[in-house]
């Protein structure tokens, strides 16, 4: 199966050659180094969801077009209902449901997030920009804020600077399952 980074990279090398920005220029505009930019353009690495949609922010586009290749169009409300969310396929071990796909013009990206279990030795450690907010709604969540660990229930919540390193795990044998705002 063709991960989907492989057909959102043409997607953000269109859109950024599109508004005429060059490699540079992209990388100022979303917190990112132009190497960075590069490697997502490559369609051969992983791509953050906030450089996703910081992307769309600086092309002027909705994140959902770089995402999926459609676009959003509802502008005054979205709903989607339960076991619905754009699948996005950005990292290996995680499952992400975009939950505002629809939405055009969107000032968040909210996600639900599936983590499994895993054990401390395979934490998978990630930063970007942003802020995020986490929403546990089922099982324990342990995240992992550079060298702290935060163990999270169901009804715990987590609001924290991305740019800090983290990693996220299952806790219990369990996976875990939260509403992840990326703003």
């Amino acid at each position: 199966m063709e991960k989907a980074y492989v057909e959102i990279a043409p997607r953000l090398r269109a859109l950024r050659e599109a508004v005429g920005m060059s490699v540079e220029e992209m990388a100022s505009a979303t917190g990112m180094t132009a190497a960075e930019v590069a490697q997502f353009e490559s369609g051969a690495h992983e791509i953050p969801v906030s450089y996703i949609f910081k992307a769309a922010q600086a092309g002027g586009v909705d994140t959902t077009e770089l995402i999926s290749g459609g676009q959003a169009h509802l502008r005054s409300y979205s709903v989607v209902r339960h076991g619905e969310g754009l699948a996005v396929d950005r990292r290996k071990t995680y499952d992400y449901k975009s939950l505002a796909y629809r939405f055009a013009g969107r000032k968040m990206e909210p996600f639900l997030v599936t983590v499994p279990a895993k054990q401390p030795d395979e934490l998978d450690f990630n930063a970007h920009t942003d802020q995020e907010f986490i929403y546990v709604v089922e099982g324990r969540l342990e995240i992992t804020l550079g060298e702290h660990p935060v163990v999270l229930s169901p009804g715990d919540c987590l609001y924290f600077d991305s740019r800090t390193r983290h990693a996220l795990r299952g806790l219990d044998g369990k996976p875990a399952k939260f509403v992840d705002v990326i703003i």
